[in-house]
């Protein structure tokens, strides 16, 4: 049987930011596939899928509630149960492409509306809400601006993610859009939308 050698910490480096480092050399494709030669083949764009979604009934494109310019839709790849992404119609890319008043008024509007529409059928203790804008922001679709919504409760966050890389999610999208569609419609009204 092999002794096994136990490093005595005093003589590791001093770690000289205070920060802890996790090594993922794997993501350095990720980082470089935009430097890799391209093919002769020309890329076919990917159509976009909130445009696509508003050609859809409210159930086939996950979409819980629609005003005069914006829409409110459900993640399909949800971060946690509940999340919602807020959209304008128009396909712009980011918030300065926005150039109306009534539209971004109706963006914000909207985003209250969903937090109340959460509060109400969900019972979060937080939210998360923010914008990524472009590719290299983190958005995941960098062509049609959206707002996530991300309800939060206390202890919500758990091994699952970072030991299996999985989320658990306790209700179908479409029950949890329905439920808010639900409530979406009942409160509009009282947010002048």
């Amino acid at each position: 049987m092999t002794d096994v050698q136990i490093d005595d910490p005093q003589n590791f480096p001093p770690q000289e930011d205070h920060y802890e480092r996790l090594w993922t050399p794997q993501r350095m494709s990720y980082v470089l596939r935009d430097s890799k030669p391209q093919t002769d083949k020309p890329k076919q764009p990917k159509p976009c899928p909130f445009c696509e979604a508003q050609t859809k009934s409210d159930e086939d494109g996950l979409i819980v509630w629609r005003g005069k310019n914006v829409f409110i839709i459900m993640n399909l790849y949800p971060y946690n149960s509940g999340h919602v992404m807020v959209c304008p119609n128009e396909h712009v890319a980011l918030l300065t492409d926005v150039h109306s008043d009534a539209v971004l008024f109706e963006f914000e509007k909207a985003t209250q509306m969903a937090m109340q529409v959460m509060t109400n059928v969900s019972h979060p203790d937080g939210f998360n809400i923010g914008v990524n804008q472009g590719e290299a922001g983190g958005a995941g679709v960098a062509t049609h601006l959206h707002q996530h919504l991300v309800p939060r409760w206390n202890g919500d966050s758990n091994f699952m993610p970072i030991v299996a890389q999985t989320r658990t999610i306790p209700i179908l999208l479409e029950n949890q859009r329905a439920a808010y569609a639900a409530e979406a419609a009942r409160i509009a009204p009282e947010f002048g939308l």
